[in-house]
C-alpha cells in the first residue's frame, strides 16, 4: 500500500514496484487539496501495477530508477506473450538485464560491448527465431576474414564474441520452444597460450634494474604468482605480517575493484622473505597515501596499461630480454616453485588453482630444464644394479 509523506513541505510517495521500495519526490506542497489529489493519483498507479500496465517513465521521467525499472518492465513484457518473433536485439537486452546478476562489472561490460560492436550490425533486426545455421557460420566466417574494420582478429577473441551469441540463441530457442540453430558448431581451435617465464637470473637482473618505486611491485609480482588485477587492486587491510600472508578475496579490472577472476581464486598466498621484505618497505611509502598496496602518487590504484607501456616494455628493451607480458611473471612464480622441488598441490593453491591438472598442462615442459629432473636420476640409481 502507498503512502503519502512530507519533506521541506513537499510531497513524496512511498510505495513498492517489483518488490523494491521506491520513494519519488513531486512539486507539490503539503497541503489537504494536494494530498487529496496525490492519493487520486496512487489509487489509478495501484491499480495499474496490478494489472501489470504501469511504465514507471511515464509517472516518473526524471527518477533515478528509472533504468533498472525499464529493464524490468521489458522482461515483464516479455514474458506476458510468448513471442518467437521478438527480434535479436530487444530479447538480447533482456537476456543480458537477467545475467547481470552472475557477473562481474568488467564481464558485463566485455559481453555489451561485444553486442554493440559485432553482434547487433548483422542481428539486431532479425526475428530471433530466423536466425539459421547458415547465418551463423557466415557470421563467424567474415570474422576470420574481414576480423573488426580489417583488423584481424585471434582465433580466440572470434570464440569469445560467439559464446554469447551462442548463450543466446540456445536461451530463445528453450524459451520460446522453437529448434535452436546452433548445432555442431565447434569453437575455432586456439593456439596454446605462449608461456615464457623468466629465468631466476633474469627475475634477479630485473629486480636490480627496475626504478626503485617499483621494485616491491615487481618483488611481489614475481615471488608470489598474483594476477595483475589482484595485485593492482590489493588494499593494505589484506596484509597480514604477523602471520606473513596476503589474502586475495578481490581485484581490479577497468578501474572497477570486484571479485577475483573465479570463487576458487580466492586464496591465501603466502610471502617468502623477499616478499615480506618489500612490503615493509612499500608500507612506509603508500600506506599513509593510500587503502591501496601499490597506488600512483595520489593514491589511486595503479593503471597496469600504463605500468606496462611506461615501466614494463621499456625495462625489457634496456636490458635486451625478450618482450614478454607482465603476466609471464606469473608463469615465472610457477616454474620457479616448480624447479625448487615445492608441492605441487601448494603450488596450485599459490596460484588459485583448484587443483594441480593445470599446473602439469601448462608448466611441465619447463620443469626438466629447471630441475634436471629428465631421467638422468633414475639413470642413477640404475648404475648400482648390474642388469645383464
Amino acid at each position: 500500500m502507498a503512502s503519502i509523506n512530507s519533506r521541506n513541505n513537499k510531497l513524496y510517495i512511498d510505495f513498492r514496484y517489483f518488490g523494491k521500495r521506491c520513494r519519488e519526490q513531486t512539486l507539490l506542497t503539503d497541503t489537504k487539496a494536494n494530498r487529496k489529489r496525490l492519493a487520486n493519483f496512487i489509487e489509478k498507479m495501484e491499480a495499474e501495477i496490478k494489472l501489470g500496465s504501469f511504465e514507471y517513465e511515464k509517472h516518473f521521467p526524471q527518477s533515478k530508477k528509472l533504468a533498472e525499472f525499464k529493464a524490468l518492465e521489458l522482461i515483464r513484457a516479455s514474458n506476458s506473450h510468448d513471442d518467437a518473433n521478438i527480434n535479436f536485439e530487444k530479447f538480447s537486452r533482456i537476456w543480458l538485464e537477467e545475467m547481470k546478476p552472475q557477473w562481474r562489472p568488467s564481464q558485463i561490460q566485455n559481453v555489451e560491448d561485444i553486442f554493440r560492436i559485432y553482434l547487433y550490425p548483422k542481428f539486431g533486426m532479425l526475428p530471433i527465431n530466423t536466425i539459421s545455421k547458415a547465418m551463423i557460420m557466415t557470421f563467424r566466417g567474415q570474422l576470420v576474414k574481414n576480423g573488426n574494420n580489417g583488423r584481424a582478429l585471434s582465433a580466440s577473441r572470434i570464440n569469445h564474441i560467439m559464446t554469447p551469441l551462442r548463450m543466446l540463441l540456445v536461451e530463445a530457442s528453450d524459451r520460446y520452444e522453437f529448434e535452436s540453430p546452433w548445432k555442431n558448431i565447434k569453437p575455432l581451435s586456439e593456439p596454446k597460450s605462449k608461456v615464457s617465464p623468466f629465468t631466476l637470473d633474469e627475475v634477479v637482473l630485473i629486480l636490480n634494474t627496475v626504478r626503485k618505486d617499483f621494485k616491491a611491485y615487481y618483488t611481489v609480482r614475481f615471488f608470489t604468482g598474483m594476477r595483475t588485477g589482484e595485485i593492482d587492486g590489493l588494499p593494505w587491510r589484506n596484509i597480514d605480517f604477523e602471520r606473513r600472508q596476503i589474502i586475495i578475496d578481490q581485484a581490479i579490472v577497468n578501474g572497477v575493484v570486484g571479485p577475483t577472476k573465479t570463487a576458487g581464486s580466492n586464496r591465501i598466498v603466502q610471502m617468502n622473505q623477499l616478499v615480506y621484505d618489500a612490503l615493509l618497505e612499500q608500507r612506509e611509502r603508500t600506506q599513509p597515501l593510500s587503502d591501496f598496496v601499490f597506488c600512483t602518487k595520489a593514491g589511486t590504484p595503479l593503471n597496469h596499461r600504463n605500468v606496462t607501456k611506461r615501466v614494463w616494455y621499456p625495462l625489457l628493451r634496456y636490458l635486451g630480454l625478450e618482450k614478454r607480458n607482465p603476466y609471464q611473471t606469473r608463469h615465472t612464480a610457477a616454474t620457479l616453485w616448480l624447479a625448487a622441488g615445492e608441492s605441487p598441490e601448494w603450488i596450485a593453491s599459490q596460484l588459485g588453482h583448484s587443483s594441480t591438472k593445470m599446473l602439469f598442462t601448462v608448466y611441465s615442459r619447463y620443469v626438466p630444464n629447471l630441475t634436471r629432473q629428465d631421467g638422468s636420476a633414475f639413470d642413477k640409481v640404475l648404475e648400482n644394479y648390474n642388469i645383464s
